[in-house]
């Protein structure tokens, strides 16, 4: 009998699910509201993404000054995490860059980390330039999607993971949703995933224990509902925004400072 071959937990982990964390806000050491981020590298400078609301909401009056991520720190046990804090202001200044394009604001931002205080081990995977989408008549609509993240904070508890949803792109990718930087997608969704990464399967299919066969087309925000619902007679529609994730490449164009 051929003997076992040993192998370390990360190979059971799809890579997708490494490259999203949840995000804990704080407010004077305060923990405060639960949601979703995920990592993006560009020329060796490691972000953290996740909406816009969830670091400043002016009409909920949610002003973290700080937030909690975990993070996996031993490729040979899941279990083994540890939970880094990362300041948002210093000095009065904000450590965060969110944008605008022509229709206004966009409900994305980003957190540039810095990696001298990352863990010295540590097992994480992240989005880059390579993975965004270059032609918008890649994607049509109906294509079959996976928003990944924590809702209402549910995760795996044991393993730190987030789940992820099934959904399909509502709306048509190539036109801005009503002018708005977003397009639609169809899932049900719940509080604590804003900030979570829409993603698309590679073409290539390939194994997605490894690196990153995925397409990341947009970051989740919120859900999408009329005005005229009948709370008593209509369901919700379960349509939510995704804005395009092509503005993290303004957002992270230059090193802060």
């Amino acid at each position: 009998m051929a003997p076992l071959v040993p192998f370390l937990e990360d190979s059971l982990i799809e890579s997708l699910l490494l490259a999203v964390t949840r995000v804990t806000t704080l407010q004077n050491k305060v923990e405060k509201t639960n949601a979703t981020g995920f990592f993006f590298e560009r020329d060796h400078r490691l972000y953290l993404v996740t909406a816009k609301h969830v670091l400043r909401d002016e009409v909920s009056n949610h002003h973290p000054d700080s937030l909690l991520i975990e993070l996996h720190v031993d490729p040979g046990n899941a279990v083994r995490v540890t939970r880094l804090m990362i300041p948002l202001f210093m000095d009065g200044h904000s450590l965060w860059q969110a944008g605008a394009d022509s229709a206004g604001d966009v409900d994305v931002a980003v957190v540039a980390l810095d990696r001298s205080v990352l863990p010295a081990t540590l097992l994480l995977k992240a989005f880059t330039p390579e993975h965004l989408v270059t032609r918008l008549d890649e994607i049509e609509v109906g294509t079959s999607i996976l928003i990944v993240g924590f809702p209402l904070g549910f995760q795996d508890t044991l393993h730190h993971l987030p789940v992820a949803r099934q959904a399909i792109v509502a709306t048509s990718f190539g036109l801005r949703f009503q002018g708005e930087g977003y397009f639609l997608t169809d899932a049900r969704m719940h509080r604590g995933a804003s900030g979570a990464p829409v993603v698309a399967r590679a073409a290539s299919r390939q194994s997605g224990r490894a690196e990153l066969p995925w397409r990341l087309l947009g970051i989740h925000t919120s859900r999408m509902d009329v005005n005229n619902r009948d709370v008593e007679e209509d369901e919700r529609l379960n349509l939510n925004c995704a804005w395009y994730a092509d503005i993290i490449m303004k957002l992270t164009q230059s090193p802060p400072g």
